[in-house]
């Protein structure tokens, strides 16, 4: 004999939601989002400016205080961004969910590899290595 159902609709999709983390993500998107507009035209309108230039005028410019803080900035903006975005597009379109945390987890660990290289190499050139 089957037995019925008595628990009401909010009863049964308790614990399929997000789990309140989504709201989270979702700002930290838009906010990585608004710091890279004028990270990225500070950064374009940086290199279009030495584009005649030649190495050694890069790595001067790469050295001063500001131009370091604010690639250093652009990184992690830029990084942190790219894994809330690939995130997202895994989490919508990968449908094995024995792919998806890895897969997660994987865009995360090269997201972070990614930034703290180029943190590294913008670090070195600041402090004249």
């Amino acid at each position: 004999m089957a037995r019925k159902q008595t628990r009401s609709w909010v009863g049964r999709t308790q614990g399929l939601g997000s789990a309140r983390e989504g709201v989270g993500h979702w700002w930290m998107q838009r906010v990585t989002a608004v710091a890279l507009i004028p990270l990225t035209l500070w950064f374009a309108a940086s290199l279009i400016a030495r584009a005649r230039g030649d190495y050694g005028a890069l790595i001067l410019w790469l050295r001063t205080p500001s131009t370091s803080v604010l690639m250093v900035l652009l990184l992690i903006a830029l990084f942190y961004h790219m894994a809330l975005g690939l995130q997202v597009v895994i989490e919508d379109y990968a449908h094995n969910d024995r792919i998806k945390l890895p897969a997660v987890v994987v865009v995360h660990l090269a997201s972070f590899a990614l930034a703290a290289a180029g943190i590294a190499t913008t670090l070195r050139i600041a402090l004249g290595g």
